[in-house]
């Protein structure tokens, strides 16, 4: 005791402080080396980092962060130029109105009216005039117009003479024209800066992905990538949500990108799904040669493959979209563990269907008696057993009860032995009966002679001489050889004289006289 409170010190002090001592271990000169290209293939990326140290990748992490950092910096400067322009169109618009208003009202000759639309113009004006000097005053969202409005014009530019006659367009920021133009441009040139992002999160994730992969914490990067992901669109201006939609839909790092990923799903499922149909082929025949496996065996080990393959194939699917797979595992972890707690019945019968499974004490088409149910095993899944009972009823018995009870299998030995007795009067012939039984049991051509029948004197009972009849038969001939045993005993006792008795009684009548 006297050294426990030293060494608890020592291992807290050495928990606390290690991370530091940790972290003091990585040079502080480390530079960046892959971020210099952003442009970098993600291949040779994912080569560059591989034989990086953690510190190294720490410090590369850092480096993309910036320039995601930066990017979404352009793309914030370039919403705030939209939202400045939104509102300039909005208050040049209610400008136009009431000029509209005050042509109409001096035709009227509606000096009032006049009056009132002068007032609102003069009031939208002022509000638009606001608007715009604080636009100037951005200097961020300055160059962002200033980016938005060259792509304009080399677009302008790159038109044909003909083109330029039809389809010219008027970039001035002085109309309302000009205006919806540019805040046009700049919702293009938002959805050329989300190609631009995308590219830079899946260089970042590459970084990242190593990193982790050792040792390395990686939970902040991957917060701040997915708060910058994703498109929000402004329902409320319809102009602008289609232009945001049908860039992102003709962009290549948006639509065309998640098309070629949609269309490598589908062939890696349909591949995979062939694929599974030829390993449950290549399964079955490999498992048909060998005799120690049943055919319920056989047939649930070509079904895992089957499905095994076909699981494997929707993860390389679900990663060919792009889908991180880690929390899709972390989800299927913790759903399996809170359906294995809601099911434990069925996984219950599920661990009795693979235990019968592996022991096979019965086969499809054996005949069985399980649970009080008597039938011939149709089918067996991991839940339960299927039989067919001799009146054509359809039975489903859990594997539960039938791998806690006791199973019968009938049918699952070739040879089976037919139990008969047969009673005599006391009066009759002994012999001559035992003779007569012989020579029925031996006329049978489905009787085996290997073993032996066993035909005895077994009891004197209370009103019979019973003899016991104990031929062997294959067991698919049980009944056949029953019956016909059966119906040539009697025949063959009444032709010979020999009774059959049956329990009777005998009532003795004493007349007693009074006295």
């Amino acid at each position: 005791m006297k050294n426990f409170f030293p060494l608890l010190l020592l291992s807290l002090s050495t928990l606390f402080v290690t991370p530091a001592v940790q972290a003091a271990e990585c040079p502080s000169d480390i530079k960046s080396v892959t971020a210099k290209d952003d442009q970098i293939p993600v291949q040779i990326l994912a080569f560059r980092v591989k034989p990086l140290t953690k510190c190294e990748l720490e410090v590369e992490a850092e480096a993309w962060l910036l320039l995601l950092q930066k990017k979404i910096v352009e793309i914030s400067n370039a919403k705030v130029a939209v939202t400045y322009k939104k509102e300039e169109i909005k208050k040049v618009a209610i400008v136009e109105d009431a000029l509209e208003d005050i042509k109409d009202a001096k035709e009227d000759e509606d000096t009032e009216q006049v009056k009132k639309a002068t007032l609102v113009a003069k009031e939208a004006l002022k509000e638009e005039k606001k608007v715009e000097k604080k636009r100037l005053q951005d200097k961020t969202v300055q160059d962002a117009l200033k980016a938005a409005t060259t792509n304009l014009k080399e677009k302008e530019k790159a038109k044909t003479d003909t083109e330029k006659k039809t389809k010219s367009i008027d970039i001035s920021d002085k109309t309302t024209a000009g205006k919806k133009h540019i805040k046009t441009a700049l919702l293009e040139h938002i959805n050329e800066l989300r190609g631009e992002r995308t590219m830079l999160i899946d260089r970042f994730n590459t970084v990242l992905t190593e990193l982790e992969i050792k040792g390395g914490v990686t939970e902040e990067f991957d917060n701040y990538i997915r708060a910058v992901s994703g498109i929000r669109v402004d329902v409320t201006d319809a102009s602008a949500t289609w232009t945001t939609i049908s860039g992102w839909i003709l962009s290549e790092e948006g639509g065309f990108r998640w098309a070629l990923n949609f269309i490598q799903f589908v062939v890696i499922v349909i591949v995979f799904y062939m694929l599974s149909l030829l390993a449950g082929k290549a399964a079955l025949k490999a498992l048909s040669k060998s005799k120690t496996f049943s055919s319920l065996l056989r047939e649930f080990l070509v079904m895992s493959t089957r499905r095994l393959v076909l699981i494997i194939g929707l993860f390389v699917g679900l990663s060919a979209l792009e889908v991180n797979l880690g929390p899709v595992f972390a989800i299927v972890g913790a759903a399996g563990f809170v359906i294995a707690f809601a099911l434990q019945n069925s996984l219950s019968n599920f661990a009795s269907g693979i235990l019968m499974l592996i022991y096979r004490p019965f086969d499809i088409g054996d005949f069985i008696n399980v649970a009080g149910v008597m039938g011939t095993v149709e089918s067996m899944n991991l839940l339960s057993t299927q039989l067919r009972k001799p009146d054509n009823q359809l039975v489903i018995v859990p594997n539960n009860s039938v791998w806690d009870g006791v199973i019968t299998n009938v049918t699952g030995i070739a040879e089976r032995r037919i139990d008969l007795v047969f009673g005599i009067g006391y009066g009759d012939d002994t012999e001559k009966a035992q003779k007569i039984l012989e020579q029925i049991v031996n006329d049978q051509e489905l009787v085996l002679k290997d073993p032996k029948p066993v035909i005895k004197l077994h009891e004197l009972a209370d009103s019979s001489v019973n003899f016991i009849c104990r031929p062997w038969i294959k067991t698919e001939n049980y009944w056949d050889v029953y019956w016909n045993i059966t119906q040539e005993v009697k025949r063959r006792f009444d032709q010979e004289g020999i009774s059959i008795p049956f329990p009777q009684r005998d009532i003795h009548i004493y007349q007693e006289s009074q006295a």
